[in-house]
């Protein structure tokens, strides 16, 4: 019988030793009981109290492909921690063929068996539960006595590890008042950023500032000496680094902040950033900004070596218009029932391409299997000696061999159907293209590049189905004319 090992730890006190553990029982176990190991799933840090385990989740996708016979896991309480989540994957894996075994645990297979396996499972569930309790009420504890609770360490403090209690760093703690002092006097995050940048000054982990970090730095009220961990909120429960008048400043003005007008606040995306290439030279075009006389903001792509003057006079094309253009051809092409069918086709052949193994292997067991074909045609005319037999039992181990290789080859690398394709393209006709968001996701799913010219416009597509985890499997060119009016490009969509 054919089987694969699932194995997993959580983070509660197991290491990546415990893995090995499981998988060196799970392999002695099959030797012992004659099954062939195809492959192994492995779910690192991860708590079977959900199902949301990616590893384990394939290997359930994997099951409906007939590739294996068991799931063979340590113990039980590998495979679910949760008495519904085990009752409903084990039917699909048995609705599938495929049973679930332990190593560590004989369950027979009578009624007896039924019942120790309930119990099992809900042993399993009860410890899950009871050590949840426990920690929690650990945490509680801690935070309680103002100890710190995990996570990282905020800027301007140091751990005391024998006491478990935040304190004041004094090398970093000016910093954050510099931070605060700075904002709260109208300067913006983008430019306090750059600065200590500049400066070669680094956050806790040792890593340049950014900023998605200043969001979570100006509003922490550790900073004014409050601890707080779920329903627990202790005032002075750590030292304060920051004046509470200036801490209220700064969040007067985050609040004044996220009250402006969304227009006045939002960065303009520049939706083709990485794909836009200059048709002259060939160097990748950038997003830029320019203000009329009127005061009227436009926003447009541009040549890197235009924009230096360092040989290229390509002109710069409008934003809207090429963002337009795109979106609309990669609808068009979506919308192309005939285009999908081709696309769906090309992706399965260039899946078998791809695989350079999986054929050869084939290749390799058709041969075997015409050799073996060949001997039992020469038994049966009454041809056998010794090496006749040896031959054939040499065939014979080949053939089981070859045929693991390629049930392993294929839990590896999976296979989409046509059909499996064409549905993830036609799931992208329901974007709405008015949205940005919308656009955007279009455009890094199906866009490689485009290169712009003074009279046409190449635009490159590929199929990537992202959500299938099939990768890049083919390239089209849409060649379509196309006419619209734009400074610096007259278009044509090839």
């Amino acid at each position: 019988m054919k089987a694969v090992i699932y194995a997993r730890y959580s983070s509660d006190n197991q290491r990546e030793e415990s893995i090995e553990g499981q998988i060196r029982e799970c392999e002695e176990y099959a030797e012992r009981n004659g099954l062939k190991v195809l492959s192994c799933y492995i779910d690192r840090a991860l708590s079977a109290k959900t199902d949301n385990r990616p590893e384990f989740q394939r290997m359930i996708r994997d099951s409906a492909g007939g590739l294996f016979d068991v799931v063979l896991v340590w113990k039980l309480d590998r495979f679910a921690r949760n008495r519904y989540d085990s009752a409903h994957y084990k039917a699909i894996l048995k609705k599938n063929g495929v049973k679930v075994v332990s190593a560590r645990e004989t369950i027979a297979e009578d009624s007896t068996g039924i019942l120790l396996e309930s119990m099992l499972e809900g042993y399993a569930e009860f410890f899950s539960a009871e050590l949840s309790e426990k920690v929690q009420r650990g945490l509680m504890e801690n935070a309680l006595k103002g100890k710190n609770n995990g996570g990282g360490i905020p800027l301007g403090y140091v751990l005391n590890h024998q006491t478990q209690k935040l304190e004041i760093d004094p090398l970093t703690a000016p910093l954050v008042v510099e931070i605060f002092t700075r904002y709260a006097d109208g300067e913006t995050v983008r430019s306090i950023v750059e600065d200590l940048n500049e400066r070669g000054l680094r956050n806790p982990r040792g890593k340049p500032f950014r900023l998605n970090s200043f969001s979570g730095l100006l509003t922490n009220r550790k900073y004014i000496g409050e601890y707080q961990y779920k329903d627990v909120v202790i005032p002075g429960g750590v030292p304060a680094i920051v004046p509470q008048e200036l801490f209220d400043r700064v969040q007067r003005r985050k609040e004044r902040n996220r009250r402006a007008p969304a227009a006045a606040k939002a960065e303009v995306r520049y939706l083709l950033t990485t794909k836009l290439f200059c048709g002259k030279c060939g160097r990748m075009m950038a997003g830029e900004c320019g203000t009329s006389r009127k005061g009227v903001k436009h926003h447009y792509y541009k040549c890197g070596s235009a924009k230096r003057k360092t040989g290229c006079d390509k002109k710069a094309v409008r934003k809207e218009w090429i963002e337009d253009l795109v979106v609309e051809h990669t609808m068009r092409m979506i919308f192309n029932d005939t285009v999908v069918d081709d696309v769906a086709a090309l992706v399965v052949t260039e899946q078998d391409r791809e695989n350079t193994d999986l054929p050869a292997l084939q290749n390799q067991l058709a041969q075997t299997e015409r050799g073996i074909e060949n001997l039992l045609n020469a038994i049966q005319q009454g041809i056998f000696t010794a090496s006749t037999k040896q031959r054939l039992d040499e065939l014979e181990a080949a053939k089981e061999d070859l045929t693991v290789r390629i049930l392993q080859e294929q839990i590896a690398k999976p296979r989409m159907t046509e059909e499996e394709v064409r549905f993830w393209i036609c799931r992208f006709r329901e974007l709405d293209t008015t949205k940005e968001e919308h656009r955007q996701r279009l455009i890094d799913s199906f866009v490689n590049a485009v290169y712009v010219y003074d009279d046409i416009t190449v635009l490159q597509t590929l199929v990537i189905a992202l959500g299938a985890g099939l990768g890049v499997w083919g390239v089209i060119n849409l060649l379509e004319g196309y006419g619209n009016d734009n400074p610096g490009a007259n278009a044509h969509v090839r």
